[in-house]
């Protein structure tokens, strides 16, 4: 039997059908919510994951060699999973069949792959069997799936918003790759914002007008969510239409809180209250108050600031304001930035709170951020101060000739692996102190060994 490329179905999602026209859409999606009838139906008309989708990408590439291989799409909500599984398989035009996990069982999934088999008798490319929400499907349900998927019956897409590692069963997780799709940038946002009141029939006919600040808090309470965005949007528009005029709709601040149920918290990730929050956030750890410090960290996760850039900052300030005096401070800081990284909102508010308790509660010292601001001031007034000899290394005969490594005593050949009155600074720096410990917490142990060790820099402090 001849092969055809026409792909079969098996889903009333019209937008897996790229060769559907227009006026088809429009009666089709009349009824769907504005986030389904802006739908992208090509890798180009998506906004966002160019780090997947962008020219000479990995996707991008499957889809122009027309072969796909099995893949968990991984990332927050909102961020085009479901779309890009649909858009991938419609553009290959391979036989598609979407599940959910959240309400399949195991006779649905072996339907599914019964039905494959079968459209991949007429099909050039093999079906893509998409399982939305994989992380809900039990180990029994996962297992189900390992015969088709490595026998070649199904192209597996999954989507999940846990991590794979951890929710899917290793077997299922060797047969296919992890793609990390990220939350959509505030300029990703805007683009998709003005997509949506161009394009859109229902909201050009309503002329939609978006005071500034109602998109600026639109976009603040999306989270990067292109879900969020555009139901916000559409309920939005369908509050201030009871206050239109033959102008049109105007959209104000009053209606996106009444479209998100939160309050349009006045913040903006770029402007300048940002900088004031984040601020606060830093100066309340700083001064061991761990409650201001959670209050502008909730401030900062309700207004949708992005993950990484409080992780990050958590991780300098636990180095910079906390340094020896918690050495654990540091450790904390780097599982809470792997952890909220891991698990995403709304969860890392739980870990996030955790942490920066702790990291406010610490004991504080700066002893040796100033340490490395003094040194770095020496080595800008001098850069190329020369090494002492006894500490160059000596690989070659004329280098030990030129007195390279002379006088060096190995510190491990020494009673208490310390060598007395030893100098590892350069000419004229010798009576240096960058390094001054406090007496908090494990800095003031610090201190006493140094003091025992170097009497004429620490023995009199």
């Amino acid at each position: 039997m001849p092969k055809t490329r026409k792909p079969i179905v098996a889903s009333s999602d019209i937008f897996t059908d790229p060769a559907a026209p227009t006026s088809q859409l429009r009666e089709e999606t009349h009824f769907a919510p504005l986030a389904e009838r802006l739908r992208p139906r090509s890798i180009d008309t998506i906004i966002g994951q160019l780090h997947l989708l962008g020219p000479g990408k990995p996707l991008r590439k499957m889809v122009e060699s027309g072969k796909l291989h099995s893949m968990v799409l991984w990332g927050p909500p909102g961020t085009g999973k479901t779309t890009i599984a649909n858009i991938l398989a419609g553009q290959i035009q391979a036989p598609f069949y979407p599940l959910s996990a959240v309400s399949s069982s195991v006779k649905d999934l072996r339907e599914a792959i019964a039905l494959a088999e079968i459209a991949n008798q007429t099909s050039e490319n093999r079906s893509v069997l998409f399982i939305d929400e994989i992380h809900r499907f039990s180990k029994s349900q996962q297992d189900a799936l390992l015969g088709a998927v490595e026998k070649g019956t199904v192209t597996l897409i999954g989507a999940t918003t846990e991590n794979p590692s951890f929710e899917v069963i290793a077997p299922l997780l060797s047969r296919a790759r992890v793609f990390v799709l990220e939350s959509l940038t505030k300029e990703d946002l805007d683009t998709l914002l003005d997509r949506a009141l161009q394009e859109d029939v229902e909201l050009r006919e309503a002329k939609i007008t978006l005071e500034p600040e109602a998109r600026r808090a639109m976009l603040a309470l999306s989270g990067g969510d292109a879900r969020k965005l555009l139901n916000g949007l559409e309920l939005a528009a369908q509050l201030a239409s009871m206050d239109a005029t033959d102008k049109g709709t105007i959209i104000t601040t009053q209606s996106i809180e009444g479209a998100f149920g939160r309050s349009a918290s006045r913040y903006d990730k770029k402007g300048e209250e940002h900088y004031n929050i984040i601020s606060a956030f830093i100066k309340s750890m700083r001064g061991s108050d761990p409650n201001g410090a959670i209050y502008w960290l909730m401030r900062m996760i309700e207004a949708g600031e992005d993950i990484e850039f409080i992780a990050r900052r958590m991780l300098i300030f636990a180095s910079e304001d906390i340094g020896n005096a918690d050495p654990n401070a540091l450790l904390l800081a780097v599982s809470c930035w792997e952890s909220v990284r891991a698990v995403g909102y709304p969860e890392a508010r739980i870990i996030f709170s955790q942490v920066v308790a702790y990291l406010a509660s610490a004991q504080k010292s700066n002893a040796s951020n100033v340490g490395s601001i003094k040194a770095m001031e020496d080595v800008a007034r001098d850069p190329n101060a020369p090494v002492p000899l006894h500490l160059r290394n000596a690989p070659t005969k004329l280098m030990k000739q030129l007195g390279y490594g002379e006088g060096y005593k190995y510190a491990h050949s020494f009673e208490g692996n310390f060598v007395k009155e030893a100098n590892y600074l350069p000419e004229g720096l010798e009576a240096k102190i960058y390094y001054d410990p406090t007496s908090n917490g494990r800095e003031k142990l610090i201190r006493e060994r140094l003091a025992h060790l170097w009497p004429k820099k620490y023995g009199d402090k």
